[in-house]
């Protein structure tokens, strides 16, 4: 039974006392101090681009010091601005497709086999080359459509695609090709509009090529496109949470299936830059092409993951192949040793992704 207080009340209870002389207290929240670690860690998290940037400095100073003579000279600058310049418009393809968190394998390919499309057309089959440009961009358009559509529609992961399609495409350049080169004389006999992107600028001591001004403009392009329009926001959105992306209504399936149309397209594009640059047409040019696209833009501060990266850093990431490669060569070390460094590259620009995407979490 409880006690009666002398107002007639019962008297309160211990919970109740207990409750009556607590007092109220407002949580605060102090900010924790960040280490220089962590605020460095965040730094990059927002501006993705200046690692690359950095790796660019010293890949040139590295140059510098292990060849002052050669490499900061105009004539090496232009070898490396020639080297690098179908790489960097495959390299565009690529950071469209890793964007949306997928890889196309077959960039390479579809840009071979577009090239010998326009040249065989022009050159045995007696197609006006104004017919015979535009269908080699569409044989890579169409190429870029089947991996969409393989993606979107039977649900399969990019890898899986593009690695099938690499060995489909593949069989279909040798069968189609016969494995023979047109060479420059028959280029300029009946297309000389293919080697157009061939054609040499001289700028002070450097010697540039029609096709690197061609990359510069299709960097513009797309840099416009993926940070000034609604679809460039789309893709982002695609590439970093596709389920979010569907709920604030943005077609991601159709998404998708236009960046490989576009990546098909681009690639194309690379085979027409890819003729001018080697003065021929060969079913076998072009070898590593793909694989040096896919480590300029892991090297350009893209993720793998989707969602964050830029153009203007696949741009710098083949600069730094073209650099380091120029480095190696000019040091008179063996080319495998290039090739060691590109993959050293590549590991610490994986590792490093990873740990600058924490912070987000």
């Amino acid at each position: 039974m409880s006690e009666v207080s002398s107002g007639g009340r019962p008297a309160p209870q211990e919970f109740e006392k207990v409750l009556t002389g607590a007092t109220t207290t407002v949580a605060s929240f102090e900010e924790r101090e960040l280490t220089f670690l962590q605020r460095t860690q965040r730094f990059l998290h927002l501006y993705p681009t200046t690692v690359p940037f950095v790796v660019l400095l010293l890949g040139i100073l590295l140059g510098i010091a292990l060849n002052p003579a050669r490499f900061p000279s105009a004539s090496n600058f232009s070898t490396v601005l020639t080297q690098v310049t179908i790489i960097g418009i495959l390299a565009i393809a690529q950071t469209l497709v890793i964007l949306t968190a997928g890889i196309d394998l077959s960039v390479g390919v579809i840009m071979v086999i577009s090239s010998v499309v326009m040249g065989r057309l022009a050159v045995f089959d007696g197609v006006p080359t104004i017919l015979a440009f535009p269908l080699g961009l569409i044989c890579g358009s169409l190429f870029g459509y089947l991996n969409g559509i393989l993606v979107t529609r039977l649900k399969m992961p990019p890898f899986i695609v593009t690695l099938g399609t690499l060995s489909i495409i593949g069989a279909l350049n040798t069968f189609y090709s016969q494995s023979q080169t047109i060479n420059i004389q028959q280029l300029e006999t009946h297309a000389p509009f293919l080697e157009l992107m061939g054609m040499p600028f001289q700028i002070g001591g450097a010697r540039i090529i029609m096709a690197t001004f061609l990359l510069i403009v299709l960097a513009c392009i797309i840099w416009y496109v993926l940070n000034r329009t609604a679809y460039g926001r789309h893709i982002y959105a695609t590439g970093d949470d596709p389920e979010s992306a569907r709920l604030a209504g943005i077609d991601t399936d159709r998404v998708l299936l236009s960046v490989y149309v576009l990546a098909g397209l681009i690639s194309a594009i690379a085979g027409w830059a890819l003729i001018g640059r080697i003065g021929a047409i060969s079913p076998t040019a072009g070898a590593n092409a793909n694989l040096d696209s896919i480590t300029a833009v892991v090297i350009g501060g893209t993720s793998l993951f989707g969602g964050r990266g830029s153009i203007v850093g696949t741009m710098i990431g083949a600069l730094i192949v073209g650099v380091f490669r120029s480095a190696v060569f000019l040091a008179g070390l063996d080319v495998l040793w290039q090739e060691f460094a590109i993959g050293v590259l590549i590991i610490v620009a994986v590792a490093l992704d990873q740990w600058i995407r924490r912070v987000a979490k």
